[in-house]
């Protein structure tokens, strides 16, 4: 059980390093279907396409794995 929070800890830890990164990268918010709502001054993002995106390549890569 402590071997899975460690992993879990880590891995949690490294995804906050490389997603600002990634996310530039791939433009993550800011793809074809993706909703931005302009509403009373502020801006609310639906990143549908980005999520269906990161989603399927997951998938991929725990097939893979």
């Amino acid at each position: 059980m402590l071997k899975w929070i460690l992993t879990l800890v880590i891995a949690i830890f490294l995804l906050g390093l490389v997603a600002p990164h990634l996310a530039r990268w791939i433009r993550f918010g800011r793809l074809p279907g993706d909703v931005a709502v302009r509403l009373h001054g502020r801006t609310y993002r639906f990143p549908f396409a980005s999520t269906l995106l990161l989603s399927a390549l997951l998938f991929l890569l725990s097939r893979f794995l």
